[in-house]
């Protein structure tokens, strides 16, 4: 039940070109653009495919791992605010392609979804997790489970992207909310999620505190680029907002942590049988790629000559999965190779071939130039200066500043001849 605000906003390597738009996220990683995209303006989870859900008017989690699912075989979503991600179990609750885990307040509590039971349908059966929770879960709670869970999801599922959640109404001192996490109780699962080391969109959500809102997502923004700030904020023109205290951490309350140890070991055995009840990690058969959702500019490829060698930056643009292989049986030893280990093996031959080349051509220079010298046996100072120049041009500009320098020994040379 996400809420926005201007001062929650960031713009660390991300995609907010339109408020809820995730596309240009998940086509950068995709692209292997970057390994980490951020959006704090999205993690709207209560739309549906025909309807308007819990202040989410489009459900732009869906959209985003509908993108990923392009290259892509499995795609995992953890959803860490306080109220269930209906709208995003909903839409892939019948598909082993998409593994939801929720973390949510159950019970007489919106959307009144996300039961221990309901664990997917058909081909997606075990592939919805769900941990139900009560009031006043704290950090350490919190994180007692956490771990484990994903730790066991990432075992048995193998995702290879990862959409996180991070919705912020299940701080503590919420307006809607009912658990007590800090700051960096929450901030404590995007430090997991991380170790896994997968390519990871990571959402805003809810959050109806604003500035503990504020203050969590520049805490999580800042633990995703592993940047440590301090608790003292600084001056801003927000800043008489965040007092008494102004400081970035908030304490947790005194309210009664109703998850009992017992409670939650019971919930997390239930659900580590269930995971143990998946066949195996799935896979999806070899298919055409769809057009990304977000388009980037480029020259057109089809008018390319094919006798011209691409540039790296070109080649480096064209991924390919890294199970496929090159039509060829016979390219070296081995027989088939991978398509990525191959093309770091042909990227690198290139680099070195073009500094060859970049060498070879200075040396022919240089060579011309000292060629003219000897015949006309000039020897003077001026044509020794500009031999000098030639040589210091060709260490530091391009061939065709080169060139002009060589012509302008020529022009010395016939004039000393």
């Amino acid at each position: 039940m996400p809420q926005r605000d201007a001062m929650t906003r960031s713009r660390a390597d991300t995609c907010d070109e339109a408020p809820t738009q995730d596309g240009p996220g998940a086509v950068k990683l995709n692209r292997q653009q970057t390994d980490m995209a951020v959006n704090w303006a999205g993690g709207l989870h209560h739309a549906k495919k025909s309807e308007a859900s819990g202040f989410c008017y489009v459900n732009d989690i869906v959209l985003a791992i509908l993108e990923l699912l392009k290259y892509h075989q499995r795609v995992l979503y953890i959803d860490i605010d306080i109220h269930h991600g209906d709208g995003v179990e909903e839409a892939f609750y019948t598909t082993d392609r998409v593994m939801t885990v929720s973390f949510h307040k159950y019970g007489e509590y919106f959307p009144g979804t996300g039961d221990l039971r309901d664990i997917g349908a058909g081909k997606g059966k075990y592939y919805a997790v769900n941990f139900p929770m009560r009031d006043g879960i704290d950090d350490e709670s919190y994180g007692q489970i956490f771990k484990p869970i994903i730790s066991k999801v990432m075992e048995m599922y193998q995702p290879s992207a990862v959409v996180l959640q991070c919705g912020a109404d299940s701080l503590s001192g919420d307006r809607l909310g009912c658990f007590n996490l800090t700051v960096k109780g929450h901030a404590k699962c995007v430090e997991v999620v991380k170790t896994f080391n997968l390519p990871l969109l990571m959402l805003g959500g809810g959050g109806y505190t604003i500035r503990n809102v504020a203050r969590c997502w520049t805490y999580e923004t800042a633990v995703a680029l592993d940047c440590e700030i301090p608790n003292e904020l600084p001056y801003n023109d927000y800043f008489e907002y965040f007092g008494p205290d102004f400081k970035l951490h908030i304490s947790p309350s005194n309210m009664t942590n109703q998850n009992t140890p017992e409670y939650m070991e019971k919930i997390k055995q239930r659900l580590f049988e269930n995971l143990r009840m998946l066949p195996h990690a799935p896979g999806v058969q070899m298919q055409a790629i769809p057009e990304d959702a977000v388009h980037e500019e480029s020259g057109d490829e089809d008018g390319e000559d094919p006798d011209k060698r691409i540039s790296i930056r070109a080649s480096d643009k064209r991924i390919a999965c890294d199970e496929e292989f090159s039509d060829s049986e016979d390219e070296g030893e081995g027989g088939r190779r991978n398509v990525a280990d191959h093309k770091k093996g042909a990227k690198k031959a290139r680099i070195e071939e073009d500094k060859k080349e970049t060498e070879d051509k200075k040396t022919a220079l240089l060579t011309c130039a000292l060629l003219y010298s000897e015949v006309l046996h000039s020897t003077c100072n001026a044509v020794l200066l500009q031999i000098r120049k030639l040589e210091w041009v060709l260490a530091h500009h391009p061939f065709n500043s080169a060139i002009t320098q060589l012509g302008t020994l020529g022009r010395f040379l016939v004039m000393g001849s």
